[in-house]
């Protein structure tokens, strides 16, 4: 693939003092004049022929090694610069135009003719959202410092950084729809009064749960089923409105509800629920239905990470939940505006069988304005269930998890360390 090169002089009043040198040796011969125009003339040639030969020699190959992080988590990447001409670049920048703050793999080297040079590079995500790696541009010149060479590399690639997810304290959803009503979940290996059949035993089940008829008679390990309690859906809704937001950076109630409502995503899904997403961004609004399953979760981390405040207030979000469509869904908002402005929209969507669950971030705990306990007592006398989080409660160590994709290991009772899950930990060229 032809790459956008561009060579052009450090030096543009050369050709006019050449110029000069010849017009004073045809004027005025002598022999100063001469060796200076044959010497001037053979630097630029020179120069030139080699700035040629590095246009079409010089290559870079960049390669990333994950295409997502979480926050805390290590961005990896692998270059590799070739030089297949006869001349060897002597000095050579590599240019870096990602978007990913406080990350810049720019370098400066050199590499020897027919030969490569490999390194890499290593960054912190310290912020969520949809970042790019790359363009890149590699700068290079001639050893006389008269010519410079631009090649422009714009593969790119998307690193999608999600907010983390940490251990939340003791949480009690309200369940949504009236007794009787839900999903059952099926393949509930919880003890419950009637066993629903059998399925293969997996490493992990409790002994007490082998069907063991069954295991003898098929030759291998069966655990029982049994018919789960029922099990309704989450709406997660987070409130994003600028005006009601405090604090600054990752200290901030924004920052803090986007962790709590992916942790809390991260618990749904686990346990088998079927999890939903509504947040107005600056740009858009993400409206995700619920759904169980790791593909939902990742939908839901991904929305999270490119969320921002925007001027759009709870109370309009929660008014376009549709009632019959939700009745039977547990209700989660995730909100710092105290006032209570959206209790009259909440207080609706409960007389239509939604059950609520709301989470307070306090914001005077982040520097703000605005005391929950009055909006707490309110809550309470509607019969509606909630916590209140201070900014110390969420700034935990695990919102800075480690490197993402790694080799997990699992301790034997013995001692004995053995890998249980690794990654895929091949690098993909920017494309």
């Amino acid at each position: 693939m032809n790459r956008p090169v561009r060579l052009h002089s450090r030096i543009p009043f050369l050709p006019i003092l050449a110029a000069g040198l010849l017009l004073l040796q045809i004027l005025a011969p002598d022999r100063v004049w001469a060796v200076l125009l044959i010497g001037l003339g053979g630097i630029w040639l020179a120069g030139w022929i080699w700035a040629r030969s590095l246009a079409r020699n010089l290559s870079l190959q960049r390669e990333v090694r994950f295409g997502w992080a979480h926050v805390g988590d290590l961005v990896e990447e692998r270059f590799t610069l070739t030089n297949d001409g006869w001349a060897p670049a002597i000095w050579v920048e590599v240019q870096d135009r990602s978007s990913m703050p406080s990350y810049d793999p720019s370098r400066i080297g050199g590499v020897d003719r027919l030969s490569e040079t490999h390194w890499q590079t290593k960054g912190l995500c310290l912020r969520r959202g949809l970042f790019m790696l790359g363009p890149t541009t590699i700068i290079a010149q001639d050893p006389f410092g008269i010519f410079r060479i631009e090649k422009d590399y714009p593969s790119s690639a998307m690193m999608a950084v999600m907010p983390p997810v940490v251990p939340l304290p003791a949480i009690e959803i309200a369940p949504g729809g009236r007794a009787g009503d839900g999903r059952t979940r099926t393949g509930a290996p919880e003890r419950t009064v009637d066993a629903a059949g059998v399925r293969d035993y997996i490493p992990g089940d409790s002994l007490r749960w082998i069907h063991w008829p069954t295991s003898a008679r098929k030759g291998s390990l069966h655990v029982r089923l049994f018919d789960g309690m029922p099990v309704g859906d989450w709406w997660i809704f987070i409130d994003m409105d600028r005006p009601c937001q405090a604090g600054q950076g990752e200290n901030s109630t924004e920052e803090h509800a986007v962790v709590l409502a992916a942790s809390l995503a991260n618990r749904g899904i686990s346990e088998g629920r079927a999890v939903g997403m509504v947040g107005q961004g600056e740009r858009d609004l993400f409206w995700i239905p619920p759904r169980a399953g790791d593909t939902q979760l990742w939908e839901i981390l991904r929305a999270l990470a490119m969320i921002t405040p925007a001027d759009r207030p709870l109370g309009d979000l929660l008014r376009q939940l549709n009632p019959r469509e939700s009745a039977r869904s547990s209700l989660i908002l995730i909100t710092p505006e105290v006032d209570g402005r959206w209790l009259e929209s909440l207080l609706f969507l409960m007389r239509r069988g939604i059950q609520p669950t709301v989470l307070l971030l306090d914001p005077v705990s982040y520097g703000g304005k605005g005391d929950p306990a009055n909006l707490s007592a309110r809550l309470t006398d509607c019969g509606i269930a909630q916590y209140v989080f201070t900014r110390d409660l969420l700034d935990r160590p695990e919102m800075r998890p480690g490197v993402p994709g790694g080799i997990k290991w699992k301790v034997t009772p013995r001692g004995r360390a053995i890998i249980t899950e690794t990654a895929d930990l091949s690098w993909k060229a920017l494309s």
